[in-house]
């Protein structure tokens, strides 16, 4: 125990001398820390820790440095029709570790019922970071909701492709911060970048056997780890912190998409990584009257059980983390129904989650924004989460892409999102209300693909075109893809800017998706997760302004700011005469 009379925090964590392993498993008979020289090298050292109270397992050991490769193996029952998946064959990652290298996306050795088939050999590994860094005095931009634009985009595709990026950061966190990036951000009137998961992921077996990976990486597996993929120069730890600096110092706060509704340890088929060898029972929800199925409320496989503490307390301090050691700004919460389902399962504004966020000071100042449905019973609940949050308005999209594709029978639905929909928040705090607007996101089509395409091309994700949705509210105006007929170019170039404003001058927070101010299309696919190439990334050439949507959209913002700057003053003027 600390001098303050806290607890070490958990994981591996320098000390002097060496280095303190702390990791919690209520279910294990033994747990052990295990060294490596590198990613690929065979184990050099398995060092037994000693159980203390409240299940965690710990030990100190000397001599230990930065860039330290480790994982854990932990023993206790393996009997998977009573959800019980211990076996010390299997390496395991760190729930804490702060940086995750090696492995692979899928191998026989890492199946859970693969019971005393060693993985270590293909099992990712964790590694001991330096918690220094010369932040050179970075101030959090601290943008009131009001003034937020957001802008969604992904690390890899928004540079991938960018001419002015030097080729080795290009698709990386120093690309994403690179000043031409920045200025293009700037001159728009963006305020925030919400970045799609950086925490580190894994692709899916089935996306393997295709060829094809995880590009938007909702499959995490380290909560805290950034992922390596991201790093030019192979630091992610800092590489992340140098381009949340630069972003803070270009007046833009930096939001991040995190998954932690489930894991990529899959259902009762997946992989033995971290959280099921540790303690599978505790960590996930089971079917209670089959306790060998997962209750998959998130639909990849597995569900984190958010009714119990362990799980809790995993959740907050990766947050606090990212806040406190990475300077985040916010967090956009992926399926954030599973987080509010207390221990019954059924949604609770209430809930544990939802309290401990708010009784922790760290994140008093964060952004929180829900993405206010999952996949499980009661799945949809917009409007419904605790107050100071925002949510993630699916409503307004429907309302603004059926208008503006020709439906004028929902003007009157229209409205109501335009006036910030006060029907779905009417406890909402702040001028602007808890409405997250968009039009587009990467879930979906893209803004020029809404007025493109009547339907979902889909076929390159090798699923016969039967993944995504079906329902994408579009219009190609009379020729499905690419044309040069001038009265369909207009046709659709009046939906964009239509859509666009509608979106710019909304009460409520706007969220942009990333290239659609250039025209970016993805040929039709409205489910590109697992597109890592230039079907997803954004198009920075000259053609790619053509219709003129950034000098618009540029326009739009500004205008944006200077009414809500009038208001403030007419506000403050009124006050003054009350006064």
């Amino acid at each position: 125990m600390s001098r303050d009379g806290r607890q070490p925090p958990l994981g591996l964590v320098l000390e002097p001398g060496g280095a303190r392993m702390r990791v919690r498993s209520d279910g294990a008979r033994a747990v052990w820390l295990c060294l490596f020289d590198g990613a690929e090298s065979g184990e050099t050292a398995r060092l037994r820790l000693e159980r203390g109270p409240d299940g965690v397992w710990e030990g100190y050991f000397s001599g230990l440095a930065a860039g330290q490769v480790y994982g854990v193996r932990a023993e206790g029952p393996f009997d998977p029709e009573r959800g019980q998946l211990f076996d010390p064959a299997k390496l395991l990652v760190d729930p804490y570790a702060r940086a995750v290298i090696g492995g692979r996306s899928w191998n026989a050795a890492m199946e859970s019922r693969a019971h005393g088939l060693d993985s270590s050999d293909v099992a990712p590994r964790g590694v001991l970071t330096e918690p220094a860094f010369d932040w050179r005095g970075d101030r959090r931009p601290a943008t009131p909701w009001e003034e937020t634009v957001i802008y969604e985009t992904h690390v890899r595709g928004l540079t991938a492709l960018h001419p002015e990026v030097p080729h080795a950061q290009r698709g990386t966190f120093l690309g994403l911060a690179h000043e031409a990036v920045l200025e293009h951000l700037r001159r728009l009137g963006i305020t925030a970048v919400q970045l799609m998961p950086v925490p580190h992921f894994l692709s899916e077996r089935h996306l393997v056997r295709r060829g094809l990976t995880n590009y938007w990486g909702y499959n995490p597996i380290a909560f805290f780890a950034p992922h390596p993929g991201y790093a030019a120069y192979g630091d992610p730890v800092n590489e992340f912190r140098e381009m949340v600096r630069r972003l803070h110092a270009a007046g833009l706060e930096v939001i991040l998409d995190v998954v932690l509704n489930h894991t990529a340890e899959g259902g009762a088929d997946g992989p033995t990584l971290s959280l099921k060898g540790l303690d599978n029972e505790r960590y996930y929800r089971l079917d209670p009257h089959d306790p060998a199925r997962y209750l998959n409320y998130t639909g990849c496989g597995n569900t984190l059980d958010f009714g119990r503490r362990r799980v809790v307390e995993l959740a907050v301090d990766s947050l606090r983390y990212w806040v406190e050691e990475m300077h985040v700004d916010g967090f956009r919460f992926d399926l954030a129904v599973s987080l509010g389902r207390g221990p019954g399962g059924r949604f609770d504004s209430r809930a544990p989650f939802f309290a401990a966020l708010a009784a922790e000071p760290t994140l008093a100042g964060a952004k929180l924004i829900a993405e206010p449905w999952d996949l499980g019973p009661d799945g949809y609940q917009l409007g419904r989460f605790p107050p100071g949050w925002r949510e993630l308005n699916d409503r307004f999209r429907d309302a603004t892409r059926a208008y503006w594709c020709g439906d004028r029978h929902i003007e009157p639905e229209l409205r109501r999102r335009l006036a910030g929909s006060p029907d779905l928040f009417p406890a909402a705090r702040g001028r602007e209300g808890a409405s997250v607007n968009y039009v587009t996101s990467h879930d979906g089509f893209t803004l020029e693909d809404v007025v493109s395409y009547d339907r979902k091309h889909n076929e390159s994700n090798g699923e016969n075109n039967h993944d995504g949705s079906p329902h994408d509210l579009s219009r190609n105006w009379g020729v499905e893809g690419p044309t040069d007929d001038p009265e369909v170019r207009v046709s659709r170039r009046r939906a964009k800017r239509g859509m666009l404003a509608a979106l710019a001058l909304a009460h409520g927070v706007p969220m942009i998706l990333h290239g659609d101010e250039l025209g970016r299309t993805q040929h039709g696919n409205n489910n590109a997760y697992c597109q890592d190439n230039p079907i997803s990334w954004t198009d920075w050439s000259p053609a790619s302004r053509r219709d003129g949507l950034a000098s618009l959209l540029e326009r739009l913002l500004r205008y944006r700011r200077r009414r809500r700057l009038a208001a403030r003053q007419a506000e403050g003027e009124r006050s003054a005469v009350d006064a």
